[in-house]
Parts: C-alpha cells; structure tokens; sequence
C-alpha cells in the first residue's frame, strides 16, 4: 500500500513567484489579434468561476478549452475521447492506482510553473474534500446556495459534495517526483482515469490559492493553466477573459473574449446580426432558418452528451407513492416534444445512458412508453384524489424550457394530474426544500464514458439527488457502491441494469425526456468549429480569422 504523507497529498509550501513577464516578440510587435463577444443565456449560477462549485451547462461552455484544464483531456472537436492534456502520459499500477506523468513547462497564469505539488494540492483538504472522509455510499446533505460575502478559506459545502461525488473512495495524490503524481483509491475502480478526464478534476495554482484573500476572491479569480485567464468577472453581468501568452499550446489566437449575459433570445440573435455579438449561443431550433436566410451568418450544432430530465421530490405528499411518479413517465410524449420543438434535430435515447458507454450501454432499454390510459390506471390504483403538485420551472435555462414546461404540465393534466407551473428565478430557489418542491427540471451530462458518470454521479448515494434530501433507494445505493468498486465488467453491467429498472420505472427518480441539443450561431465569415458539447474552444488550431 502506499503511504500518503501529508507533505504528498498537500503538496509544499510555495516558494516566492517571480514577475510575470511576457516573451520578447509580444512586447516588440502590435497585438493585432481580434477580440470577441460571445452572448449566453448565463455566465455562471453560483456567481462563481469555481468548477468544482459551478458543475453545469453554462459553466461547461466557459470553463473547458478557455479557462480551466485537467490531466487528462477530451477531443472536443473530435468524439469526446480522452486525450493528453496537462499530463502526457499514464499507466495502472494496480487496481486502486494511476501514475501519471505531468507535461513539464506548462506555466500557470500567475507566471508559475505547475508540479506534482499543485496536483496534489488540487486534491486535497484544503481545497477540494474539507472534513470529509472517502467512505463509499456516505451522503452529503447540502442547501445547494450560492455563495456571496464568504471572508474566508472555509469551502461552501457544495465543493467536497461533488468532490465524494466525484472521487467517493479517493484517498490522496501521492507526489513520486517533480512530474510525477500518483492516484491512489481506498477501493478497486475501473474509472479512475474516466474520473481524471471528468467535470471537476481540473488543476489550480496552490500559490493562487493561498494569496487569494477569501474563497469568494478566488472563486471569482482562479489560477490556472488555460490558453485564457480572468481579467474581470461581474456576476450576471459579464465575464472577461485574456490570452495567457505562455500558454503551453501555442499563443492564443484571440486577444481578448467577453462572454456577456443576454437572457431573452430575441435580443442575443438581433446583436448577433447587428455585429453587436460574434457569436449567440443557445439557439433554439425554430430560429435556425430565420438566421441562416442572411447569407452572412450560419449556425452550428447538434446533440451533446446530455440528457434532459424531469425529477422526482418522493418526499412529496403526492408523490410518495411510486405509482403516481409513474403516471407522469407515461403520460409524456417524448417525440411529440422532439418533433414540435426542436424540429427532429435531437431525439428520444434510452434512458439515462448513451452509446458511447461501448459494451456497458443497455441496447433492449428504453424510456416508459407513452401511454395515457395506463397513467390514468396507475393513478387510479394509487389512490390519487387530484390535489395539486408544483412544478419548478426556470425561464429558458435550457434551450425551450419554458415551452417544453407548458406541453408537459398540459400532457400531465390530461390523465389527471393537477400540475401546476411555478416559475422560479435561480437553482438556489428550484432545489430549495420546502414543501411545494415535487417537480422540477434538470439535465444529466456523461462526462466520462461510463455508468458511473451519470446515473451513479447523479442518482447515487453521493448524487446530487439525495445530497439536497429529494430521493433515495436502499437497493440502488447498493448497486451504486457496486459499480464504483466491481472490477468485473459484467456483473457491472448487470448492476447498472438493475439500477434503471429501480430509478426509471419501479421507484422514479426522475424520467428522461429527450437528448440535449446546443446551437450556436455566427458569422460565416469567422472560421471555427463548434464542439458536440455545451464547451467552446478557442485555443491554438481552432480559429481560422475573421474575414
């Protein structure tokens, strides 16, 4: 076994930094590379650049392939397979080990070179787990709150939440050498490298960290290794980042890129067309043809790693009974949501899990059928006398939320469920646990390719379902720890099967509505290359001017 000292898992006491100096031919020629604005719907829900804090969508869009980067990488151009990044190469040591070999030269923001010591503080106490301890099937309660005024180092409780969501059995990164860092699990897992590549285990500075005044400063200024680094960020407001002229992949190709919060989506296309904006992100489908008409102007796209979902509060007085959450899986019907609002560019997948899965992806699964007289039936059976149940909505988070929102509170009625909208204005008020909260949207992503990554990430004992108090099955968190700790990959695939009987049709935990689709629209005149994710990449090679 290895022995994790304190000095390997927390890294050492950073030494003094010197100046930040630019290279020669920066100062000595004009920088003539363009600058860009990019309109979204939202920069950030928690008000902060913390990617361990601000785990969704939007803070996919900004962090990766601009801002934040991690060991192991993912082709976003390409099929979203793992890649080198800031590590060039590793290997198993044994079932509960991956050695990795740190790229050297790479410099942070502030000038530092990264070692051993920031991986391994990355992956520490003090920045990412707190007091938690790695015991596998162990939840973590949390309010789920943004963070605002914090005046010092404490973490909020979401971090080491996703942290053990994360890295349930992690129990330090050991320092072998200078370039050299070690994994080490308290349990055999097949995933620890899937974990490595995943949404959250992307490197900071520890001096960064250290020199920043509070968590709520950094958080809102984080060091770290990407082609882009903060310059300022105004929460709902704008965020502005600058080319990192040492990046370790090349110069950057922008000068400068402002991502600025335009909600209505009316007003980021018409900027977009004006020249106002570069890019429009979140399009919906039914805008398309009414953009690309200006010959100038085209919008890229597709599917993404996603899935759209509509989640269950078993607390819930209505909702108690399984047999009423499964009314609402059949009353849903998904291709007429597909086929009205995102005119067949996205589609129905089976259930919470995707092809990319290779030999673990359940092919005879599906969604609950669409079938009203059943709904009715089951309703019936539970004993449902049409008492009203909330339905949490945000206002277009997601592409088409709100009208997606309407058909199904339309879809539920009509078999007798007395749904009724309640439209909210963040997630803090959405995941609030009162009692009206039953329903509400969300979306589940496979930031690896594995169960774990979804159903187990999510939905698990560590999830973020049962971290805020909505859900849980004795059964399922069973098979959970399974997953993460079986090494045989059938019996795996097994218990991942179980596991979508039990969250999808026997005891809801949610039900998945159709596959997430993004849009992004610019001028035919700017040469770039939207990824099959919420990211958008800017680095060296995917930028071919503005003409």
């Amino acid at each position: 076994m290895v022995q994790l000292t304190r000095r390997s898992v927390l890294g050492a006491a950073a030494g003094t930094a010197g100046s930040f100096i630019l290279p020669r031919f920066a100062i000595a020629q004009a920088d003539n590379r363009p600058s860009i604005t990019i309109a979204v719907q939202k920069i950030s829900n928690t008000n902060t650049l913390d990617v361990m804090r601000e785990q969704s969508n939007v803070g996919e869009r900004i962090f990766f392939s601009s801002l934040w980067e991690g060991l192991i990488g993912r082709n976003w151009l390409g099929q979203l397979d793992s890649v080198p990044l800031l590590a060039t190469e590793w290997k198993r040591v044994d079932d509960k080990t991956v050695e990795l070999k740190l790229r050297e030269g790479v410099k942070f923001h502030n000038g530092d070179e990264l070692t051993a010591e920031d991986v391994a503080f990355t992956f520490g106490r003090e920045r990412m787990f707190g007091d938690t301890e790695p015991v596998a099937g162990k939840t973590i309660y949390t309010t789920e709150q943004n963070i605002t005024g914090r005046a010092d180092k404490e973490l909020p409780i979401e971090v080491p939440a996703v942290a053990r969501r994360s890295w349930p059995a992690l129990l330090g990164v050991e320092v072998v050498d200078k370039y050299t860092v070690r994994f080490v699990n308290g349990t055999p897992d097949v995933t620890i490298e899937g974990r490595i590549s995943r949404y959250g285990s992307e490197i900071t500075s520890r001096r960064g960290w250290a020199e920043a005044k509070s968590y709520v400063d950094w958080s809102r200024g984080p060091v770290t290794t990407g082609p882009y680094k903060v310059v300022e960020f105004k929460p709902d407001n704008y965020l502005l980042l600058a080319a990192h002229d040492e990046y370790w992949g090349g110069r950057p190709p922008l000068k400068e890129i402002r991502f600025v919060e335009v909600p209505e989506v009316a007003s980021r296309i018409n900027g977009l067309l004006s020249g106002e904006y570069q890019f429009a992100c979140d399009v919906p489908p039914d805008q398309i043809a009414g953009i690309e008409s200006n010959e100038a102007f085209e919008v890229q796209g597709g599917t993404v790693l996603n899935h759209r979902l509509t989640v269950f509060d078993k607390n819930h007085e209505q909702l108690q009974n399984p047999l009423v959450r499964r009314a609402f899986t059949h009353a849903i019907d998904r291709q007429a949501i597909v086929d009205s609002l995102w005119a067949g560019r996205t589609r129905v997948p089976a259930g919470l899990q995707w092809e990319y899965y290779g030999d673990m992806f359940i092919k005879d699964w599906s969604v609950p059928e669409y079938n009203p007289e059943l709904a009715r039936d089951l309703l019936k059976q539970a004993g449902y006398k049409g008492d009203p149940i909330p339905y949490r909505l945000l206002n277009n988070y997601y592409t088409n939320q709100t009208a997606t929102g309407q058909i199904l509170a339309e879809m539920w009625n009509q078999v007798g469920l007395n749904v009724q909208i309640e439209m909210k204005e963040n997630w803090q008020q959405i995941l609030e646990k009162t009692p009206g909260r039953a329903v509400r949207d969300w979306s589940n992503s496979a930031p690896f390719n594995d169960p774990v990554s979804s159903i187990v990430a999510q939905h698990g004992p560590n999830g973020q379902q049962q971290q805020v108090g909505e859900w849980t099955n004795e059964e399922a968190n069973r098979l959970s720890v399974e997953l993460e700790t079986s090494t045989d990959r059938a019996r795996r695939r097994e218990a991942f099967k179980r596991m979508l009987e039990i969250c999808e049709r026997e005891d809801p935990a949610y039900t998945v509505l159709h596959q997430n689709a993004v849009f992004t629209a610019k001028p035919k005149s700017i040469k770039w290359k939207a990824a099959s994710a919420f990211a958008m990449d800017f680095r060296p090679g995917n930028w071919g001017g503005m003409n």
